[in-house]
């Protein structure tokens, strides 16, 4: 069986990028190795186009997707496009046939995934309240029966919940184990899903591929001590956020750190991919501390940008990048 993932993935930005159990793959070479011990094999896999998914597919032209074998353990995850830049993710385990769903911001694309592969929904997981990542919670949970998951500080907030989880709670996605963390400052109560053994983070709208979320109903503070949290994973860990916002991300972080050399790579790569309409999710976060300027506002030439005081702590800078790309 096959763990879906996107053809040309922020991770690309470099010839190989490693994903957690060994795996390594090339975009576009259509080959993978994987690393056991001191040996070497190679599997040869299949890169094939997808029929895209209608509604969000017109404006995000996510045309083709690229089916790469995780080996250990089997969890496959698949993007699915969703209104005019969100996605959605399935989830789905090969041994038990459990599927859920991240972030369902509309049903519709969902449903169409699920009959396209036969399979029921057993749970949905929101990573917070906002509606364009709770939509399709009410009609997928009437028309399967699925399970809603959130946190227990939007208990009253996310449509349809069912199961309330707090920072730290370890739960089962089947054999996989999900650990819970909070992060909020986008939103109060939001939280990010940690599969440490697939090593894969679904951050929502806190973390985003050179960008964090907007400070609707948190503080710089929250949203740093959210940001420390996951830039605390191994560096290795696979970022799946709710929007694909990547291309405009760079501009901005462009215009703040224009000498930064990774950052000028990464940037044209993801024009590159954009231009094609493949998407950048998932992102790494050995890629998001080199050139994400949310993540690094330590930065002396970012500060010198934006005049921050060399005196300011972490938390005053990032407050000030935050409203420099609220108004960039």
């Amino acid at each position: 069986m096959l763990t879906i993932s996107k053809a040309s993935s922020a991770m690309a930005a470099f010839p190989c990028s490693r994903v957690r159990s060994g795996l390594r793959v090339w975009p576009g070479v259509r080959q993978l190795c994987f690393r056991k011990g001191l040996l070497y094999g190679f599997l040869r896999f299949l890169s094939t186009p997808l029929k895209t998914l209608r509604g969000a597919s017109r404006s995000l032209r996510v045309n083709q997707f690229c089916s790469v074998v995780n080996l250990s353990p089997t969890l496959q995850i698949e993007l699915v496009p969703c209104l005019r830049d969100n996605y959605a993710y399935l989830l789905h385990d090969v041994d038990t046939g459990t599927v859920g769903v991240v972030d369902p911001s509309e049903a519709v694309p969902v449903i169409d995934a699920l009959s396209k592969r036969n399979r029921n929904l057993t749970y949905i997981l929101n990573t917070h309240h906002h509606f364009d990542h709770t939509g399709g919670n009410a009609e997928l949970k009437e028309r399967y029966g699925a399970k809603v998951i959130g946190s227990a500080i939007d208990r009253d907030r996310i449509p349809g919940i069912d199961i309330v989880l707090n920072d730290g709670d370890k739960w089962m996605f089947a054999g996989h184990e999900v650990v819970v963390m909070e992060t909020p400052g986008h939103t109060r109560g939001h939280i990010s899903f940690y599969f440490p053994g697939s090593g894969v983070i679904f951050t929502g709208d806190t973390l985003f591929s050179l960008s964090c979320g907007k400070l609707f109903e948190g503080t710089p503070e929250q949203m740093l001590a959210s940001l420390k949290k996951i830039t605390a994973l191994p560096e290795d860990t696979n970022i799946y956020c709710g929007h694909e916002y990547t291309l405009s991300n760079s501009k901005f972080a462009l215009s703040i750190e224009p000498k930064n050399e990774a950052l000028k790579s990464y940037a044209a790569h993801v024009a590159h991919i954009r231009s094609k309409g493949l998407p950048t999710i998932p992102t790494t976060l050995k890629m998001e501390k080199s050139c994400n300027p949310f993540l690094r506002t330590s930065s002396v030439d970012i500060r010198q940008s934006l005049n921050i005081s060399d005196t300011a702590d972490d938390a005053e800078a990032l407050g000030v990048i935050r409203q420099a790309k609220d108004n960039f």
